[in-house]
């Protein structure tokens, strides 16, 4: 029953507290690294041939090379992925799909036993479906999901080959577009201006607002322009067209979409309005507000937010199911719930809890009570379910809005993961979850945000901000399909802590993770010896390419080389004990003094966390709080009550994790009083 636990251990996300493959909720296409065919009788790829297949693809089928290039980008980037297919079974830079051949190849997974509440019982939140569920596919797949087969058909070539040849996925992808084309009864003609209906079709027919917004960002893409080095090493560009413009009758050809993209404006709780931006594609999922059982209810609270309490921060989930799993389970009274999921094909939002309102997504109480829930399709332990251009930047659209709205700053202390939020007591540490892992690129969603990461100090400043070169930079990780066995290289925004200046030394503990004493690991789950990009750190020491920061209570070193920079220097304010103090608690939330609560609603007590900080460390400071806490114990909204109290407490980037720390525990400075040179 609902009210026999501490208030604040019952809103754990889902039942798979530990992201892994081997531990998959809900296991839809967590699909295997297959290495890509090369075509029949076909040497050692130059680093131009893709940007030369684009260009005979578009003369073949009289598509512009542009809108090839645009929409090839939205989809992957121009990536490949080794031939593996995305988390909507869909294969290389177009994005073909195939969503039954991507699950007939995919391995089977056990969910193992988890306790989904956090209270130690494991009655609530364990449904069937998340436990032992694979996809079943209707008959009859939606169209977007099987585009490879009619590329097919289009193209004569065989579905291998499709999955396969990056070349002839271009061809599927051109003989695609021209086919959209010709059934809106338009010839193909070389100006961009005249396909924007074929590449809003091109994005799906589920949804004309999807496609719509996703024809958008095509179309910024191209007007941008784009030049990167793809997974493959080939070189690609787009010249940017900066006046390129639509054809007037194109939006009407499109469909329907503009109304449904409009700024919705919503009144918050309006469950048939989401709130949104005009710019995305954007529709409501309602989560259900229901009781049932034994006086139990489920899967959010109502609030009244932000008048009574702060919503601070903006907390980025992957889903580790497909959309339409996603979609089934936040339907479901006696499961969890999350204010946000996007769709990683096309970048379509849908809404589930008004923002006003609290989801139970987090893990942890308080940051739930501060926090608005964004969900992203896809699977952190498989790098090549990836996260599409599409996602990213209806993402990135979704997040500026809610920053703007309740004036929530765009830095990593603000803009955290699920794998950023701490653990309530030393007890739910190593439940805590992992998404979205070290594969989500920070770098490149912050450029998108409009807020990318830039050095504002010298040496002296006194902090770092991590900030590794995504692509280039790939460390070893283990466990994406298999416990111990190598994941596939692939950039990582995460850089390697050690205990000293040496890749042989041993990589620094997390006594919190690990209370047995066990060393970090190299897991791709194991969050213990890592410092992500754009999280900020006060610098403890330096010797030749190795930085040291100040991590968990100890010294964290990693490679730093000049000309091959993985952190930038930075200055701001940094917490360090105060003056006499040998050594101060840290803790995972901020909750009042025991004198702040009113008579009926319980005391909830602050155990700190195993972690100490000692007298000459410094830590980064992100927020600054005065302690509160949401009581709501029942379903009737008329128990429910908000305790704000006097404590302030002070948000640090203690490691991986942020956590908190009394006001009246720290001395708070600006981090180039002291800086280290």
């Amino acid at each position: 029953m609902r009210g026999s636990a501490p208030e604040d251990e019952k809103r754990t996300p889902r039942p798979a507290l530990r992201r892994s493959a081997t531990a998959v909720a809900a296991a839809v296409l967590l699909l295997p690294l297959v290495a890509a065919a090369p075509s029949a009788g076909a040497g050692r790829p130059g680093p131009d041939d893709l940007q030369r297949a684009f260009t005979e693809a578009a003369q073949r089928y009289h598509v512009p090379r542009s809108v090839l290039l645009g929409v090839s980008y939205l989809e992957s980037r121009w990536d490949e992925h080794g031939g593996a297919p995305s988390v909507s079974g869909g294969y290389g830079p177009m994005h073909l799909t195939d969503a039954r051949t991507a699950l007939a190849r995919a391995p089977e997974f056990s969910e193992p036993d988890a306790d989904a509440r956090g209270d130690g019982s494991r009655a609530r939140r364990t449904t069937p479906a998340y436990q032992k569920e694979r996809a079943v596919l209707p008959a009859e797949l939606p169209a977007r999901l099987r585009t490879l087969r009619t590329a097919a058909e289009l193209t004569g070539l065989s579905p291998e080959k499709l999955r396969t040849d990056p070349a002839a996925n271009v061809l599927g992808g051109a003989a695609l577009l021209a086919e959209e084309q010709r059934r809106l009864g338009r010839a193909g003609s070389a100006d961009p201006a005249q396909w924007y209906a074929a590449v809003t079709r091109y994005a799906g027919e589920d949804s004309a607002a999807a496609g719509s917004a996703f024809a958008d960002e095509v179309y910024a893409v191209m007007r941008q322009g784009q030049s990167r080095v793809t997974d493959a090493g080939q070189r690609v560009t787009l010249a940017a067209t900066p006046g390129l413009g639509i054809d007037s009758g194109q939006a009407g050809r499109a469909g329907a979409q503009a109304a449904s993209t409009t700024d919705r404006g919503a009144g918050p709780g309006d469950p048939e309005e989401p709130e949104c931006p005009w710019s995305v594609a954007c529709e409501s999922v309602p989560a259900p507000y229901e009781e049932f059982g034994d006086h139990d209810y489920g899967n959010h609270d109502l609030a009244n937010r932000p008048r009574d309490q702060r919503i601070s921060a903006l907390v980025i989930h992957d889903t580790e199911g497909s959309w339409e799993t996603t979609l089934r389970l936040i339907k479901d009274p006696k499961y969890v719930s999350w204010h946000y999921t996007v769709r990683s094909s096309d970048g379509l939002i849908a809404q589930h809890v008004p923002t006003k309102d609290v989801a139970w997504h987090a893990g942890n109480w308080y940051e739930n009570a501060h926090s608005v829930g964004i969900e992203h399709e896809g699977f952190l332990a498989s790098p090549d379910a990836w996260y599409t251009e599409a996602m990213y930047r209806a993402s990135a659209r979704l997040v500026r809005y809610l920053s703007r709205k309740y004036d929530v700053p765009l830095d990593r202390q603000h803009i955290v993961g699920h794998d950023n939020v701490p653990g309530t007591t030393a007890a739910t540490i190593k439940g805590m979850h992992t998404d979205p892992g070290p594969y989500w690129d920070w770098a490149h969603y912050f450029t998108l945000l409009g807020a990318p990461f830039t050095s504002n100090a010298g040496p002296g400043g006194g902090l770092v901000t991590i900030r590794p070169a995504y692509d280039r930079h790939r460390p070893e990780y283990t466990g994406c399909e298999k416990p111990g066995a190598p994941c596939a290289p692939h950039g990582s925004t995460a850089v390697r802590l050690y205990t000293a200046p040496d890749e042989r030394a041993p990589l620094v503990r997390d006594i919190g993770l690990h209370p047995d004493g066990s060393d970090s690991t190299i897991d791709v789950n194991d969050t213990g010896a890592r410092a992500s990009t754009g999280q900020r750190f006060a610098v403890a020491d330096r010797a030749g390419d190795w930085t040291a920061i100040w991590y968990l209570g100890q010294k964290a070193w990693f490679r730093n080389p000049e000309g091959a920079r993985t952190a930038l220097d930075s200055r701001g304010l940094v917490a360090t004990p105060k003056e006499g103090r040998a050594e101060i608690p840290v803790y995972g939330r901020a909750y009042p003094e025991k004198e702040a609560y009113p008579a009926g609603v319980p005391y909830q007590e602050i155990s700190p966390l195993p972690y100490k900080i000692t007298a000459g460390q410094r830590y980064a400071v992100g927020d600054r709080v005065r302690g509160d806490y949401f009581y709501a114990p029942t379903f009737d909204v008329s128990g429910h009550a908000v305790v704000h109290g006097n404590d302030v407490y002070y948000e640090i980037q203690l490691g991986h994790r942020v956590g908190y720390v009394r006001a009246d525990d720290v001395d708070v400075r600006r981090s180039d009083a002291q800086g280290v040179s």
